[in-house]
């Protein structure tokens, strides 16, 4: 692992990673994040019966939208061709959750790391932007990396 921060020039100053050089290589990353809530507010989700509508589908949509934009939201990331992104959300009953998974994958010379954390991130927060009405105390949480391959650095796995 490098013991220097990429993004910043010999004098300290911010820039962009020259991914130039690098080799094109199959690269793929998984990201969740979690919602805790009231139970009546899983209920509410669960039953497709919040106010402003289908919370999971709209929060799907959300995550696989923001994993699109993510250079335009992170400073000094780069654009990228996405060639698959997914965002899954499932319910936890016995903790009162909405989990999330996003795995974002594509062909190129940069890590799409932060593509699936954006994904997973956005998700959470339309979950809670769709039932803050009846529940503003729901917590997000876990937001975190769990697989990364390709590339140079190679393949992470966290333990879930």
């Amino acid at each position: 692992m490098s013991k220097t921060l990429s993004h910043f020039d010999a004098r300290g100053n911010a820039h962009m990673v020259d991914v130039g050089v690098k080799d094109e290589t199959e690269r793929m990353a998984v990201a969740t994040a979690s919602v805790v809530m009231q139970p009546a507010t899983l209920t509410l989700i669960r039953d497709r019966k919040a106010a402003k509508g289908d919370v999971l589908a709209v929060a799907q949509l959300a995550g696989i939208m923001a994993a699109k934009r993510t250079a335009e939201l992170i400073p000094l990331c780069h654009p990228l061709s996405l060639s698959a992104v997914e965002v899954t959300l499932s319910l936890d009953a016995d903790r009162h959750a909405v989990d999330i998974e996003a795995t974002c994958k594509l062909k190129g010379r940069t890590g799409v790391e932060m593509e699936a954390l954006t994904a997973a991130s956005v998700a959470a927060l339309t979950v809670y932007d769709m039932c803050k009405s009846v529940d503003r105390g729901m917590v997000i949480s876990e937001i975190k990396l769990l697989h990364k391959s390709g590339g140079k650095s190679g393949t992470f796995d966290r333990d879930r």
